[in-house]
This record gives structure tokens, C-alpha cells and sequence, in this order.
């Protein structure tokens, strides 16, 4: 499957997934409803996270496991926090199919192998590799094994992290790899946000690039189609008032809606590299400057700056011809408002 193509391509779209994540209410009609929306909202996919508390940590109160380093989740422990948050295992088989009948793309992030095996039963289509198990790389090489298109958030990730995982995918076989910039803050600062890094990370790692975006607003996901971002995932919820750990950062239909609008608008507006000459470009032509005579002037008048100018409209002769003109008499009476022409002036062939 491919999931995204080369902004060189007039015709290529950025894929744009709105990521289900922790807002599910713990409901399944929440689930299927945010699955219609995201389809209402313009969304090419869904991505859904499959883990259990168990398969991610430990049910342990020991000090390594209570979070603390300021963050929305601060005080609760991992394993209660990923008990709230996990999709259950049960529901996928549904909102895979749910997705399919609205026209939605449907895959996970599979946090650990069991994972894995559950989704290849439902022949997920992608695998997204979260920033936090881009370490993971007996994960990875699971996944990549797969010969599924493979999608890899960098948020806390160095240089040597993402060419190792790039690195593990294509030990497997597996060169369909999309790196997404991703600032692991929850919400990130726009200062920390650097989408100049899209354009390197395709360029540095020779794959496709993109953003996993964390920001409040859409502005980010706009910025990055214009860096060459050929991916756009973005932490969506059918409603802020369901709350939850990702409620606070995430993007309602309205706001998914503008987002999706808003890089489309931004696709269209990169276009192509294009300097053809179009119908419309040779009419508009006729607004740019050229030489006029800019006073009546008699037979045998030398051309001067005073009755020789460059001005709109474009219909006379073109203006890097101005110094050659200067000093050459005219061949015949002229009216102020004619565009000069070489028929209009002397010389030596003519005498």
C-alpha cells in the first residue's frame, strides 16, 4: 500500500491521519462515532493504538513508575494511566470495519509483538512505530517483517536512533519508511516544534517525511506540507467534553475540518515548479511595460527620453531594446500613444 507520494507530484496528496489514541470515553459507540467524523472531517485514515497496561509496563508503585516531570499526567502511574487509556482489544475487529465502510484507512501503533500478531489477523494495512518505541527495535524488526508500509514518530529520538530503525526496517526487506517529526510534549511549545526538520530528515535518511503533530492549532500541519511533509497525523476527539489523557490536545471535527482545509488549501497553493506559458499569462502580458511614443513628434525627430518611454501596456517594442533606440530619427509623424516599433524609425538601410 502506498500511503503518501512525493510532493513533486501534481497529483499526490499529503495523507492525513487522525489518530483515535485515549479518546474513546471507554465506549465503543464514542470509538465508532469519532471513526464517522474523522471521515466527515476529511481524513484519508484512523489509527488506533493497540496495548494493554500490561503489555506497556509494569502494575507497580514503585518511584520509576509515577510520573513526574510536569506534564498533564503528572502523579498518576503508567500502569494506570495506560489501563484508562488502552483501546480494548475486542473493539478492533469492529472499528476496522466500521472504517472500512466509511471509506477510512484503519491501522495502529502495536506496542509489543502480541499486538502485532492481533492486527496482522485483521490485515492492517500500516504500522506506526510511536516515538517512545523507536528504541524498541526487536519491535520494529517485528513489524518491518510484515512488508507493511511503516510510519516512525522521532520524538525523543537521536540521529543514531532513526538510522538504526530505518536500518532494522531494510535488514527485513522493508524500504517503505516514513519518517514523522514529532515533539514528545503533550502539548508541544511552538518553539520546540523545528518543521524545518521535515525537509532534512527526507533529505538526510533518503525516505519519505512528515509530522506527527502535537501543537495546539493547525498551523503546524500547514507549515510542514510546505517543508515537503508527505504525512500529517494529528490527535483527534469527536468531543472535548468526553475528556481524557489526550483530550486537552487534541482537535475536535470543526477543528480537524479547518486543519484538513487548511493543508489542502496549502497543496494547492505549492503547486508545481512551472514556468510554461499559459493562455492567461500571455493575456496578462499585455499589462506589462514596453515602448510607446509619448508625444507627436514629426519625421526626422531623434528618439529622447522625453517622447520615448518605457510604460505599460506591452504592446509596443520591448524596453531592452530602450538604448538602442535613443538618437534614431523617425521615419515618418507619429501620435503621442503609439507603440513604437522598428517600421517607425530611420535607418541607414533607408537612406
Amino acid at each position: 500500500m502506498e500511503i503518501s507520494t512525493s510532493n513533486k507530484n501534481k497529483d499526490s496528496k499529503v495523507f492525513i491521519i487522525a489518530e483515535l489514541s485515549a479518546n474513546h470515553g471507554n465506549d465503543i459507540k464514542i470509538a465508532i462515532e469519532t471513526i464517522k467524523a474523522a471521515k466527515r472531517a476529511g481524513a484519508d485514515a484512523i489509527k488506533l493504538q493497540t496495548y494493554t497496561a500490561d503489555t506497556n509496563t509494569l502494575d507497580s508503585k514503585k518511584k520509576h513508575f509515577k510520573i513526574n516531570q510536569g506534564t498533564h499526567w503528572d502523579g498518576q502511574y503508567l500502569y494506570d494511566l495506560y489501563k484508562q487509556a488502552s483501546l480494548p482489544w475486542d473493539w478492533h475487529a469492529e472499528l476496522f470495519e466500521v472504517a472500512k465502510n466509511e471509506g477510512l484507512i484503519c491501522f495502529s501503533s502495536p506496542f509489543d509483538v502480541t499486538a502485532v500478531d492481533l492486527l496482522e489477523e485483521l490485515n492492517n494495512p500500516i504500522y506506526k512505530i510511536a516515538s517512545f518505541e523507536i528504541t524498541d527495535i526487536p519491535l520494529i524488526s517485528y513489524v518491518a517483517s510484515k512488508g507493511k508500509p511503516v510510519i516512525i514518530s522521532t520524538g525523543i529520538a537521536t540521529i543514531e536512533d532513526i538510522e538504526l530503525a530505518i536500518k532494522t526496517c531494510k535488514a527485513e526487506g522493508n524500504e517503505d519508511i516514513t519518517i514523522l517529526k514529532c515533539t514528545s510534549a503533550y502539548p508541544a511549545n511552538p518553539e520546540d516544534a523545528n518543521l524545518k526538520t521535515i525537509k532534512d530528515i527526507a533529505k538526510r535518511f533518503n525516505v519519505k517525511s512528515g509530522l506527527s503533530d502535537h501543537t495546539l492549532g493547525i498551523e503546524a500541519p500547514m507549515i510542514a506540507v510546505a517543508m515537503g511533509a508527505t504525512v500529517i497525523e494529528k490527535h483527534f476527539i469527536l468531543n472535548k467534553n468526553i475528556g481524557g489523557p489526550d483530550a486537552h490536545f487534541s482537535l475536535d471535527e470543526t477543528e480537524f475540518k479547518q486543519m484538513v482545509e487548511a493543508v489542502r488549501l496549502t497543496e494547492t497553493l505549492l503547486g508545481t515548479v512551472d514556468y510554461t506559458m499559459t493562455e492567461k499569462k500571455k493575456e496578462s502580458r499585455e499589462f506589462s511595460r514596453s515602448l510607446f511614443v509619448t508625444e507627436n513628434v514629426k519625421k526626422g525627430t531623434l528618439i529622447t527620453s522625453e517622447n520615448v518611454r518605457s510604460i505599460r501596456p506591452g504592446f509596443g517594442m520591448h524596453p531592452k531594446h530602450y538604448k538602442d533606440v535613443l538618437g534614431m530619427p523617425f521615419s515618418k509623424d507619429v501620435e503621442k500613444g503609439t507603440p513604437l516599433s522598428f517600421s517607425l524609425l530611420k535607418t541607414n538601410s533607408d537612406e
